[in-house]
């Protein structure tokens, strides 16, 4: 640049060169505006918490800076006013949109022991929320804090960038002094120094980067490593873990044995129901839910004795009801009769579990609970199929339910009865084999793999570890939006692809149009100045019309 603008000094291009210089600022003018404006909307995207709130003292509300919570405080929010802290509700019922932290548009209803997040905004209602995490621990604050790191990282494409860039300096001057120069006098020589092939580049993939960290990041997913969605872009295998990412949290009742001719399904499932009434683990949601669907009316417990990991003993009607497992019944004395020990083994086999059901000391029945496949699981396998990707599935499980989940997803390659530590080698043998892997999985013995993988990927709401080690993080505990971020990856190599050639062909136009067509100053600085701004709108292009859309909607 130096030595152009001095060119032009030498060759009077006085007031032009003043013109082309203060274009040519204005427009890394305004790159620096657009990078500012993406980092600003990434840092904040999931900061905007209020600097006061009411917290609960002594019975009375007192107005309190967001800073100075604690844990373990109580704070008033109400209808119209944002969640300012991660905690659980105590008091009172809610709706909330939680859009801006989990994408999902249907607000969701929220009562005590339900937790809630910072950055989400209350709808409706007025509730008493316990503390557990404010300030800079929120969810919302790491993830604002990630995704400013994340900006702040040099993609692979970028350092490429930089590096062609820096590359071509010296043939370009080369063919300016060495070859213009002498040829066709010292005016071409200036004309041809001004090519800046591979110059505007830099700052094109990063202003790309930036942009698609938005747009990622508006439907709820967390890059956390820009580099991971060059990488994606390369994955032909992806690999699941079965436990938690294919199969739902909570399971389902698939069938109901009666041990007792004189009682029915219905009878065993509500004594279960009734037992299992207001317990937050998920074979006690598994049963309740059946129980809802199937419209019983549960009958009221006299009183309830919980035994952690077990089961659980209440009494109906003056009739004592045991629920849960056989170490449970065997610690109660309840006999298991031969039957459903056959049924036990039979469960075993295939990975089931067996939740029993006593009445006044004698066994009535059993619940066999099967994993329940996530509700998107489906469609989103088939539609990774139809993109002509390798899939796998890894579990820790059984064999039997292991091939019949695979078989129900027309997926042939699978790994059963799998150890943690052995995950991560299993990835390992395939990318010896050179595939490129992307493993999918939400639990701690998954966070080896995600590590071992080229690319790892997490649902929100999965453990810490695992989230912590996946480059991606779907923020609406959903595989749903894994095609999305396929899509997204696409778009983006497309983008960076397209603006490498609009950034590139001006340059090569100029140098051949010096020594082929006598290009001049003007027309070597027209060149320039194009390059530039038609790679400034292919990198803006992706968010003009996401934004162009959401207006539409």
């Amino acid at each position: 640049s130096s030595l152009y603008f001095t060119g032009l000094w030498a060759t009077g291009y006085f007031a032009f060169s003043g013109i082309a210089l203060g274009i040519q600022y204005l427009g890394v003018k305004i790159i620096y505006l657009m990078e500012r404006s993406s980092r600003q909307e990434l840092s904040a995207i999931f900061e905007q918490q209020p600097r006061l709130v009411w917290r609960v003292v002594d019975g009375l509300e007192v107005r309190t800076a967001t800073e100075d919570l604690m844990p373990g405080d109580i704070v008033v929010v109400r209808a119209g006013e944002p969640v300012p802290v991660d905690g659980e509700i105590t008091a009172g019922m809610a709706c909330i949109d939680q859009r801006a932290l989990t994408g999902e548009a249907q607000p969701v209803e929220k009562e005590v022991t339900d937790a809630v997040f910072a950055a989400t905004l209350m709808l409706t209602g007025r509730v008493l929320i316990r503390v557990d995490k404010a300030g800079a621990e929120t969810t919302a604050a790491r993830i604002g804090q990630i995704l400013t790191e994340t900006a702040a990282h040099q993609t692979r494409l970028e350092s490429r960038s930089m590096e062609f860039a820096h590359k071509s300096t010296l043939p370009n001057l080369l063919i300016a002094t060495g070859i213009a120069w002498p040829v066709l006098g010292f005016t071409s020589a200036v004309a041809a120094l001004n090519s800046g092939i591979g110059y505007h580049m830099r700052n094109v993939s990063l202003l790309s980067s930036l942009n698609y960290l938005r747009l990622a990041s508006q439907q709820a997913i967390l890059v956390k490593d820009g580099r991971a969605l060059e990488r994606l872009h390369e994955v032909d295998t992806f690999v699941f873990d079965k436990t938690g990412t294919l199969t739902s949290e909570i399971p389902q009742v698939a069938r109901i044995h009666c041990m007792d001719d004189a009682l029915s399904e219905e009878d065993i499932l509500g004594y279960a129901a009734a037992a299992e009434y207001r317990q937050p683990h998920p074979i006690a949601k598994a049963i309740l839910a059946l129980a809802e669907e199937r419209g019983l009316t549960l009958p009221g417990i006299d009183e309830a004795c919980y035994q952690v990991g077990h089961g659980i003993r209440v009494t109906i009607d003056e009739q004592v009801v045991h629920v849960g497992s056989e170490r449970f019944m065997q610690q109660s004395e309840i006999d298991i009769p031969e039957t459903l020990q056959q049924h036990k083994q039979v469960c075993q086999q295939k990975g089931y579990s067996l939740v029993l059901v006593a009445r006044d000391q004698h066994l009535v029945g059993a619940l066999e609970l099967h994993a329940a496949l996530r509700p998107e699981a489906a469609a989103v396998i088939a539609a990774l199929q139809q993109r002509g990707l390798h899939l796998a599935i890894i579990s820790g499980d059984q064999e039997e339910p292991t091939r019949a989940l695979a078989g129900s997803l027309g997926i042939s390659t699978y790994f059963a009865q799998t150890l943690p530590e052995n995950k991560a080698a299993i990835i390992q043998q395939l990318q010896g084999e050179g595939r490129v892997v992307c493993f999918i999985g939400d639990g701690i013995n998954d966070a080896i793999a995600l590590q071992q993988a080229d690319v790892g990927i997490s649902l929100q709401g999965a453990t810490t570890i695992a989230t912590d080690m996946a480059q991606i993080v779907l923020m609406d505990q959903s595989l749903a939006k894994l095609n999305h971020v396929l899509d997204l990856a696409l778009q983006f190599d497309r983008t960076i692809h397209q603006a490498f050639w609009v950034t590139m062909i001006p340059g090569v136009i100029c140098i051949s149009g010096v020594f082929l067509l006598h290009f001049g100053i003007v027309a070597s600085e027209i060149l320039f100045q194009l390059g530039f701004f038609s790679g400034v709108g292919i990198a803006m292009k992706p968010l003009l019309e996401a934004q162009k859309n959401r207006q539409k909607v």
